[in-house]
């Protein structure tokens, strides 16, 4: 969970954005009616009974509800299954525990999320964190108050250019073509390890050759093309990719230079937060439960995951449990400004101030209610002690 920003070069790594996969607003269930979620598939919106886009705020947790400011909550989320904090408190009751009657719907990028907020069709979003600073720089009122992912990218090539070989670097995607997204997290990643080995970006056999597609499932499904060799990957392409019989070139979370940065962020509208500071914390008191969750629950994570991502079981449980990337409520407010700062020290975007966009207030009252509740709870201790460290 420690965010570092390195020194020089290094810092630019934390380069970060996401890019997702759908556009339309369907529902979709769990079950075999032509209802599952794809990791190829157009945008859909998922409730927790498989049966509808929404969970009753009744039930059991009248009071809760009474007290919060508004009770319907539309999520916009991402194609990957590092965003398991909204399936699980979905799938687990925990956004219906705290009076919350959410629908989960997926889009196909990180400005059409940032769209979403401000029509005012969203009420949260998990946006990549340099596309929300970005949008923050060029002075949209959008503010970060949580986490969501960390790590879970990379590079894969066609095996033909591996067969034979017991080990490669970066080095190999020389004279490739190599598909990727134009202000993602993997394209930054990419050109600071291509320019850390001294290779340059363009044609010709000693370079590399970056074609940009618009979203990640774009770059992904052109490894199917003669022209593609290689195509940059999240969270479960990677395992995809491996499963179709081509090679990992690089996951993020192996290499030094690009561990632990702070990816997708929970975002709202600004105004939103301030209007509805009550149901903003039942948000985030259901994801912090639903991270517990996760820790404690491999198995029915792996179960909840796949209602939103309906890939094999195994490739999530790979991409969630593998050591690859990481799905964490904690803000991590001290990662994303030393990533707000070195990204515009690289020119990236015009620096701005980030600390009226960036609300820890919700996260650390939610916390605190939850270990109130659960004083021995070590989950929960662990995430006070690591709030403490990186507010």
């Amino acid at each position: 969970m420690k965010n570092k920003i390195l020194a020089g070069l290094l810092a630019s790594v934390l380069l970060l954005s996401v890019t997702a996969c759908s556009n339309e607003n369907s529902a979709v269930s769990a079950d075999d009616n032509n209802n599952s979620v794809s990791a190829d598939d157009n945008n859909n919106s998922v409730s927790a009974d498989g049966n509808n886009n929404s969970v009753s705020a009744d039930g059991n947790n009248d009071s809760v509800s009474a007290e919060l400011e508004k009770t319907d909550f539309t999520v916009g989320y991402l194609n990957s299954t590092a965003h398991l904090l909204a399936f699980v408190a979905q799938e687990e009751g925990y956004f219906q525990e705290e009076g919350l009657n959410v629908t989960l719907t997926q889009f196909a990028s990180a400005a059409e999320l940032a769209n979403g907020l401000t029509s005012d069709k969203l009420d949260v979003a998990f946006i990549g964190s340099v596309p929300i600073i970005t949008f923050q720089s060029n002075g949209q009122d959008l503010s970060i108050f949580g986490g969501a992912m960390t790590n879970g990218h990379g590079y894969v090539i066609k095996s033909k250019y591996t067969d034979g070989l017991s080990d490669w670097d970066i080095s190999i995607l020389k004279g490739k073509n190599v598909a990727s997204v134009k202000n993602s997290v993997q394209d930054a990643e990419l050109q600071i390890l291509l320019k850390n080995a001294g290779i340059e970006i363009g044609e010709g056999d000693d370079k590399v050759n970056i074609v940009y597609f618009d979203s990640q499932k774009d770059a992904y499904a052109a490894l199917s093309n003669e022209t593609i060799d290689a195509a940059s990957v999240y969270s479960p392409y990677a395992s995809l990719a491996e499963g179709a019989g081509h090679s990992i070139v690089y996951r993020c979370s192996e290499e030094e230079a690009l561990k632990n940065q702070p990816c997708c962020r929970q975002v709202a509208a600004t105004e939103d937060l301030a209007a509805y500071p009550n149901s903003y914390n039942a948000f985030e008191r259901a994801l912090i439960k639903a991270y517990k969750f996760s820790q404690e629950n491999e198995d029915q994570t792996v179960k909840d995951v796949k209602v939103y991502i309906d890939i094999d079981e195994d490739y999530i449980r790979t991409e969630v449990y593998g050591g690859y990337g990481t799905s964490v409520p904690d803000p991590d407010k001290k990662g994303t400004v030393e990533l707000k700062d070195a990204i515009v020290e690289l020119g990236y975007t015009n620096d701005y101030d980030i600390d009226p966009l960036y609300n820890t207030d919700i996260y650390k009252n939610a916390l605190a209610s939850l270990i109130e509740e659960n004083p021995n709870d070590m989950v929960y201790q662990e995430l006070q002690e690591h709030f403490d460290q990186y507010e």
